[in-house]
């Protein structure tokens, strides 16, 4: 099974990804695309997963793009990197505790690349180093296709997680590579399409 690896190098508007994405649902469904991960960056945007509350938007100046996807509130700046899939779980193990399984392990793999530490929470989705969470995964499945993603926190500016309550926590719970130290970040859309290629592979039938 191939699958698609789009890498974006221009910002993509969130809601021009998201119609990209629902198409890409649909034609995969019916056996018209192949898989795909779509690796891009969004401009400064404030998403509302579909177990969002109100009282975790802050500042209420801000405008939030309501979404279909699993989680709660988040944000997507420049300098965060986003990994998109859509992933025929019919073709494959239908599992998604196995399908999030693999993006966290590959999210952790990824890390690992540039000596960072970092592991998952069962209670707290996503990935974490120290702590503070530097990924966040949400994922949506529908007829067994799956599709959304996560987010890595690189060289985006964090103050903006102070307008919400980022995935339900603390907003001073978030870091990324800048944070832990690193001021460049090289060879990552390559480490990111070779880890994920290579673990999605081995979701089999």
């Amino acid at each position: 099974m191939s699958i698609e690896v789009k890498i974006s190098k221009k910002r993509v508007n969130y809601k021009k990804a998201m119609y990209i994405l629902e198409k890409r649902v649909e034609n995969v469904k019916k056996g018209l695309k192949k898989e795909f991960i779509w690796i891009l960056e969004h401009p400064t945007t404030f998403t509302a997963g579909i177990r969002y509350k109100e009282n975790e938007i802050l500042d209420k100046n801000i405008k939030v793009v309501k979404t279909n996807r699993g989680g709660k509130i988040t944000l997507h700046n420049p300098g965060q990197k986003i990994i998109y899939f859509v992933i025929n779980l019919n073709e494959r193990k239908k599992d998604i505790r196995l399908f999030i399984n693999i993006i966290e392990k590959s999210i952790i793999e990824i890390l690992k690349k540039y000596n960072i530490k970092a592991y998952s929470d069962r209670k707290n989705i996503g990935i974490w180093v120290k702590n503070k969470k530097i990924s966040a995964i949400g994922v949506r499945v529908k007829n067994w296709v799956a599709y959304h993603g996560c987010s890595i926190n690189i060289n985006n500016d964090l103050s903006y997680y102070k307008k919400i309550i980022p995935c339900g926590l603390n907003n001073k719970m978030v870091t990324s590579f800048k944070d832990l130290g690193f001021q460049k970040v090289k060879g990552l859309n390559k480490n990111i399409k070779k880890i994920f290629l290579r673990n999605l592979s081995k979701i089999k039938i």
